[in-house]
């Protein structure tokens, strides 16, 4: 409305009172597109820092080398004494699988030798979930004797015996979290289970320190730290 129609005494209201009176006022909005930062990839010669090279440590690949060939004749106690020969292949499966766990067990700070000696005394008794739960704690410790705390491990295998029998029918878990959960059974045992027993891969057991320190002459070179008799920690 034009200021010249305006009767005297009218006022036009402002944008300012409108708002005052409760009137909101809409901003316009821009048709200005926003604009977009490019970037560039920096290429040669252009500045950009040079990609380092990963990280390998020094001289594995010489020490490999060597390894392969100290192993090439399979000839050590493990290769025909370790826990994947000390079960009874002919059983059946859920009394084979049994028999790789007690040699895991048993295998426990105990030479390959030992183990494999008495786990042959055990499979001449009949080496099963029922044979090992009839059998009293001292005829047990006397057959797996002189393993490696074996009176403790005669503890472990009856209680891990027991619980075989009644959470699993005599067969062993297919899991490494449930193998984990058994009394007397570490997650190095429990991948070498599911390894050898299920034939799954779930992972890799590393020696214990002590069997670190006992490589051969052959793999200390200069670039080793510590010393084969463990002194470093």
């Amino acid at each position: 409305m034009s200021a010249a129609f305006l009767k005297p005494g009218i006022s036009v209201p402002s944008r300012a009172g409108s708002q005052l009176q409760g009137t909101p006022v809409v901003p316009r909005q821009s048709r200005r597109r926003k604009s977009l930062a490019i970037a560039y990839e920096a290429g040669p010669g252009d500045g950009a820092e040079p990609r380092r090279a990963r990280w390998e440590p020094p001289r594995w690949r010489e020490q490999l080398q060597r390894i392969r060939q100290m192993r090439s004749g399979r000839d050590a106690p493990v290769d025909e004494m370790g826990v994947h020969k000390c079960y009874d292949s002919s059983a059946p499966p859920e009394v084979m699988r049994y028999q790789v766990l007690l040699a895991l067990m048993l295998s426990s700070q105990t030479k390959d030798q030992v183990t494999s000696a008495a786990m042959l005394r055990l499979r001449r008794r009949g080496l099963t979930v029922d044979s090992v739960l009839q059998m009293d704690d001292e005829s047990l410790g006397q057959i797996i004797y002189p393993v490696g705390f074996w009176r403790n491990k005669v503890k472990y295998i009856k209680q891990t015996t027991a619980i075989l029998k009644q959470k699993y029918g005599g067969d062993i878990p297919s899991t490494v979290e449930e193998l984990v959960q058994l009394p007397g059974v570490g997650p190095k045992m429990a991948h070498l289970a599911m390894h050898i027993a299920w034939d799954s891969v779930a992972g890799i057991g590393v020696p214990a320190p002590p069997k670190l320190w006992a490589l051969p002459p052959q793999l200390w070179t200069p670039t080793c730290t510590g010393s084969p008799t463990g002194s470093s920690g």
